[in-house]
């Protein structure tokens, strides 16, 4: 019998719908006085007065304290994506090359021959705000696990960042402790990272984005799924021990905004270990391959409750669990304990009883602890025992399918406000709205490439190994995306990582479909044809109708371009409540863009990579706006105006173009900082002694500063040997994709640059390259 307290049954009917009854709480603890009033059941495990009525229904009776605890933690924003379920359905999901689309572990595409290639993005910014070593390397080693669960090898991982203001003690802290763990858990295991995006905004001061993606390798036969078929079929824990690291971590951690201070919350942080990690990998792979498993999950978020019941709910069956077959590696632990505990590097397998033995053996050569905890059932139930007693019996589908699904209210966001440089006084010094004059935009260039956001990041790179495993062709910071060679096919995969910025706060749907379209141009740029794409959606309270009117407005942008330019999406993230006080993040989607490509050992960087070279500008150069960009921020400390939206008829003739030209010496997109910081960028990258001279093209009586550093879409820099000019200008006419020669690669080592028959700048590379490089090392210290 399951150990509950009486209380009245209300009414069955299904959960959801309008206002209801709220239940007492049972047995109200005796009021002692001059204390406060003890807070009510529901809310310790993160539901609502509404969402405990809600169980109460479906149960026809008051759930028992373990069995609050299943539906606090599967019925919280972070498992059920309750405000964010009805929306995700508009992205487009399905094409041929999708063999697993959204609702698994991780998404597969096909790649050929037999192959496959897994990818998924995760979300770990609530637990880095508050241990950023722990959040971050437990981050990696989720996301790891999402993509072996899969039955693939994980070959890269790919990290998405947001810090505050460098110059505050807390961003430096935040930002040194994330890659320091990102690199900790990555470099243990084995895995490289391979790209990724880091920014700095004072937006994210109390609220940082860590976003995580993996990607990884199989056969299709070794595809596995988690899912909990045949009853009588065992269910075995494997990993780790488990212990009292990241209860509530779903429930209270990722699924609240921050009312108190980040260190007091540090108990719901999880803790890894990379080489258990390692070992659960080679272990869960060799099951994988060996035709033994039934299925296979992941423990991650809500640990074994989420684990167990997601596999239960996906084949249509339930589970007995026998707690006391976990193995715990702390004494005295309860059944809610056991239940919600989050500790890492633990994974759900789902066999026959007759190969138990063979896959016990498996776990015993790799030195992993291995216990059969329960049993497939046929009644859709989850039955849970512990110490002779049944501690929760609960419908399956309860817990998952019926949880909450909102439709709570949302505001559409206004159209962005035209905006033009102040009136005022003239001189860079000063915040006037005057044009730049003569080498003004030589010091502004620097100044840029100064800044957080736009310096190189060596000094986070060079923290990971990039090149274990030895698949790595286009390293980290060399180009658009980092290249990987598949070697069973020959073929390469182009990734590529890229977060929302000033014009998603300012045009949600616009930024949305511009975040698509940057990480289709940079895996196209390497050479690659966009494949498909996994995302994570970091925003602020969907409490907040301004903030879901945003979130619906992103997904909608960013769909319509998914479509537009025929990139399916195969899952990702939500990640709410990025709020701190009241003061939230500005939305922030990220997009993990991956390619193909035929040869990767003909992939292209964006250093120009010797002198003699042709330089082209490839799209609409001189359709630019100040409007959100780098520049703007910097010389004004503002982000406002109507960003551009995306040209498609450009999008896709770059994208065709860039993946079949065979002559392109070296591609860059053009983004922060607008064509001047993409020219300097493909300058600084170059071997030392190679320069380039520029003359950018000008409209009549546009500014100077905005043909420098306006920012628009669709528009790249590339480099051809100059007997190809003519092919590059012929091919762009034929797709009636605009093309200007702009200059020359040099040996002079200089960048020299002028605007509209106006000088702008001429540096000397190596000093400025010095200076880029050690940029954000000087920012962190």
């Amino acid at each position: 019998m399951v150990r509950r307290t009486p209380a009245a049954v209300p009414d069955a009917s299904a959960a959801g719908g309008g206002a209801s009854p709220l239940l007492p709480p049972t047995e109200p603890p005796a009021a002692v006085p001059g204390a406060p009033a003890a807070p009510p059941r529901w809310e310790a495990v993160g539901l609502s007065q509404a969402e405990y009525a809600a169980v109460c229904r479906l149960l026809l009776r008051a759930p028992g304290d373990v069995e609050l605890g299943l539906f606090g933690a599967m019925w919280s924003e972070h498992c059920s994506y309750k405000s964010s379920r009805a929306f995700l359905g508009r992205f487009p999901t399905e094409a041929p090359q999708v063999l697993v689309g959204p609702g698994e572990n991780a998404g597969v595409l096909d790649l050929g021959e037999g192959h496959a290639v897994a990818l998924r993005m995760e979300s770990h910014n609530h637990p880095s705000a508050v241990e950023p070593f722990q959040g971050a390397a437990t981050g990696v080693g989720g996301i790891l696990r999402d993509i072996f669960t899969m039955g693939a090898r994980p070959v890269a991982l790919l990290d998405g960042l947001r810090f505050g203001d460098p110059v505050v003690a807390r961003a430096r802290h935040l930002a040194g402790g994330v890659v320091e763990g990102i690199a900790h858990y990555g470099n243990c295991v084995g895995v490289p990272t391979v790209g990724g995006e880091a920014g700095f905004d004072p937006a994210y001061a109390d609220n940082p984005l860590v976003n995580v993606m993996c990607v990884g390798f199989l056969r299709r036969e070794h595809l596995q799924r988690g899912a909990a078929p045949g009853p009588g079929n065992a269910l075995l824990l494997v990993g780790n021990r488990t212990g009292r690291d990241g209860i509530h971590g779903a429930s209270l951690l990722a699924s609240r905004t921050f009312a108190e201070k980040p260190e007091e919350m540090r108990p719901a942080v999880q803790v890894g270990d990379p080489f258990v990690g390692k070992l659960l990998l080679e272990a869960c792979l060799e099951l994988a391959s060996s035709g033994l498993l039934r299925g296979m999950n992941d423990l991650g978020a809500a640990g074994i409750t989420s684990a167990a019941t997601e596999t239960a709910s996906r084949a249509g069956t339930g589970v007995e669990l026998d707690l006391d077959a976990v193995p715990c590696r702390e004494p005295g632990m309860n059944a809610y304990e056991i239940l919600l505990s989050e500790s890492q590097e633990r994974m759900l397998l789902v066999a026959a009883p007759a190969d138990l033995p063979a896959i016990l053996a498996v776990c015993r050569r790799y030195g992993l602890s291995a216990a059969r905890i329960g049993t497939v059932v046929p009644d859709g139930r989850m039955r849970v025992r512990f110490r002779g007693e049944v501690v929760a019996d609960v419908p399956v589908e309860a817990l998952t399918r019926r949880a909450p699904r909102y439709r709570r209210p949302a505001r559409r966001p206004e159209s962005p406000r035209p905006w033009s440089p102040p009136s005022g006084g003239g001189g860079l010094d000063q915040s006037g709205g005057a044009d730049l004059a003569g080498e003004d935009g030589g010091r502004v260039l620097l100044d840029l490439l100064a800044a957080p956001t736009l310096a190189a990041k060596g000094w986070i790179y060079r923290q990971y190994d990039h090149q274990v495993q030895t698949n790595t062709v286009v390293p980290p910071g060399a180009g658009d995306a980092a290249v990987l060679r598949h070697r069973p096919t020959g073929r390469g995969i182009a990734l590529a990582l890229d977060m929302g910025g000033g014009a998603c706060a300012l045009d949600p749907y616009g930024g949305g479909a511009l975040l698509v379209a940057e990480g289709a141009r940079n895996v196209a740029c390497v050479g690659a044809r966009p494949w498909g794409l996994t995302n994570c959606l970091n925003f602020a309270s969907p409490e907040d109708p301004a903030v879901l009117g945003a979130f619906v407005r992103t997904i909608d942008g960013m769909a319509a371009a998914c479509r537009r330019l025929g990139i399916p999406v195969t899952g990702g993230n939500v990640s709410f409540y990025n709020e701190t006080a009241g003061q939230g993040i500005p939305p922030t989607p990220a997009v993990g863009m991956l390619g193909v490509l035929p040869d990767p050992g003909r992939a292209r960087r964006a250093a120009f990579p010797a002198d003699g070279l042709a330089i082209y500008g490839l799209g609409p150069l001189t359709r630019a706006r100040l409007d959100a960009s780098a520049y703007q921020r910097l010389r004004w400390g503002v982000c406002a105006g109507v960003p551009l939206r995306p040209d498609w008829g450009v999008e896709g003739a770059l994208l065709g173009l860039l993946a079949s030209h065979d002559h392109l010496a070296c591609a860059h997109d053009c983004s922060d900082g607008g064509l001047a910081v993409a020219l300097a960028e493909c300058a600084l990258l170059a071997s030392d002694g190679v320069g380039a001279h520029i003359a950018l093209p000008a409209r009549p009586g546009q500014r100077l500063d905005a043909v420098l550093f306006g920012e628009g879409p669709g528009r790249v820099v590339v480099a051809v040997p100059p007997e190809h000019g003519p092919a590059l200008e012929a091919d762009c006419a034929q797709r009636g994709l605009a093309c200007r020669r702009l200059g020359a690669t040099t040996a002079d080592g200089v960048l020299a640059v002028s605007a509209g028959g106006r000088p702008v700048c001429t540096l000397q590379l190596a000093r400025v390259r010095a200076d880029w490089e050690e940029a954000l090392p000087r920012w962190l210290r």
